[in-house]
């Protein structure tokens, strides 16, 4: 049986590391992606990581088919407020007798609404459910570092199921969720305002914005390495005829996600 579900992620601080840097300065990625939540999802019902090169996680190979959602929560349009952390390590094996120094941009009070499409009919989706739902975790979760934990509240909506379809949208409709653009121009998908009015192509409001990043969407299991991909975020609604895959239809909220 398919549930879909969600829960608000939510942490002090995270560092979901990018694998490049600026000025010296290690970056992370804005958006909670699919193989950092996987690990997640991994530590809560206690399955193990990585312990072996060139060998997938067992959380990876018993989760990977969980189709996902995200949407970001208490964000200045898309964005977490940032901060440089320095970091030294003196250890002689980890910099040859020198002290070693690299700095952070750390995620500030970052937090998702997580959603999950489960088939409880398989024994890990089972356990995932029923850990969520009542608040339990086998391993402490984290946001990228293990001195950033994260945690969800079972009450007052961290955790929601919802009644749900997989379809098409027959009118302008809104996705709650980050979304791929691959395959969509985004500026010509948003839906007009007014006849003779149309600012980009969408509908202008006070608070509408775009917010665009490409990150992580699975790994190459060959190369073991992240598959990146170009995501959106928006307030804008979309027009109806836009092309945009995997769309879930919440019915009591009547408004779309995007699982991948």
């Amino acid at each position: 049986m398919n549930k879909l579900i969600s829960i608000d992620l939510k942490g002090d601080f995270g560092f979901f590391r990018k694998p490049d840097m600026n000025d010296g300065i290690n970056l992370s990625y804005n958006l909670l992606h699919k193989p950092a939540l996987l690990g997640i999802m991994g530590a809560i019902i206690g399955l193990e990581g990585y312990k072996e090169k060139g060998k997938m996680p067992e959380y990876y190979k018993k989760l990977a088919d969980i189709k996902i959602g995200v949407e970001p929560l208490n964000h200045e349009q898309g964005n977490f407020q940032k901060t440089v952390i320095k970091y030294s390590n003196t250890i002689g094996y980890a910099n040859k007798g020198a002290t070693y120094l690299t700095e952070e941009a750390t995620l500030i009070k970052p937090s998702y609404r997580v959603y999950l499409l489960l088939d409880t009919n398989i024994a890990e989706h089972q356990k995932l459910y029923e850990y969520l739902k009542t608040g339990r975790a086998e391993y402490i979760p984290y946001f990228g570092k293990n001195e950033f934990a994260a945690w969800w509240e079972i009450d007052n909506g961290g955790f929601q199921e919802y009644d749900f379809e997989q379809r098409k949208a027959n009118e302008s409709f809104e996705i709650k969720t980050i979304f791929t653009k691959e395959n969509t121009v985004v500026q010509k998908s948003r839906e007009k305002l007014s006849e003779g009015f149309d600012l980009m192509g969408g509908v202008f409001e006070n608070d509408a914005y775009l917010y665009f990043e490409r990150i992580p969407k699975g790994f190459n299991t060959e190369l073991y390495q992240y598959e990146l991909g170009s995501f959106a975020y928006s307030t804008f609604k979309i027009k109806k005829d836009t092309t945009i895959e995997n769309l879930y239809f919440i019915k009591n909220k009547n408004y779309y996600v995007q699982l991948i």
